[in-house]
């Protein structure tokens, strides 16, 4: 998880702590390294290729721009 900014009240915290777990269970990037397919999903679940060898990137990490 990246740091958060040092000037958060602890309710701040805790409400983007809370945020970016949301984030984390709704918003999994995924990409099969065996057929290369990319999708986005809410779990870690193997490719429609039957491959199980998927890299898994949390969405959160991406930049909005």
């Amino acid at each position: 998880m990246s740091n958060p900014p040092p000037h958060l009240t602890p309710a701040e915290l805790e409400a983007w702590q809370t945020a970016i777990q949301e984030a984390n269970r709704h918003n999994v990037f995924c990409h099969c390294r065996r057929c290369d397919r990319e999708w986005v999903a809410s779990n870690y679940v193997a490719c429609l290729c039957g491959s199980t060898d998927v890299e898994y990137i949390l969405c959160w990490q991406f930049p909005d721009d």
